[in-house]
C-alpha cells in the first residue's frame, strides 16, 4: 500500500490489470504524503535527475497545500527568510559556537 499519482489506477486498468485502491481519509492522506516525501527524497538521492526532482517537488507542493498553506506564500516566505538569514548555496557547516 502506498500513495500514488491520481491517474495510476486508470493506467493500470488500461494495461489490462485490476487496481485495488481506496481514497485516504484526511489523516491517512497527510501521513502518506510525509512517507511519500521520504520515498521521493531517497529516490532523488540515489538518482539525481529531472524526473526524480519533479516527483519530489510535486509531493512537497501537495504536502504543503494539504496543510492549508498556499505554495506561493511559502515561496514568498522562503525568499524573505533567505534575504534575512541567507540560503544554503554556500555549503556552510557550523561546527560549534562558543
Amino acid at each position: 500500500m502506498k500513495l500514488v499519482r491520481d491517474k495510476i489506477p486508470q493506467i493500470i486498468l488500461e494495461d489490462g490489470r485490476i487496481p485495488h485502491y481506496h481514497l485516504a481519509s484526511v489523516n491517512e492522506y497527510k501521513r502518506e504524503l510525509f512517507r511519500k516525501v521520504i520515498e521521493e527524497l531517497e529516490e532523488f538521492r540515489e538518482e539525481p535527475c529531472f524526473e526524480e526532482a519533479a516527483d519530489l517537488v510535486e509531493v512537497v507542493h501537495t504536502l504543503i497545500e494539504s496543510h492549508g498553506f498556499s505554495f506561493a506564500d511559502v515561496v514568498e516566505t522562503g525568499m524573505e527568510k533567505a534575504r534575512l538569514v541567507g540560503g544554503f548555496s554556500r555549503g556552510i557547516i557550523l561546527d560549534s559556537v562558543e
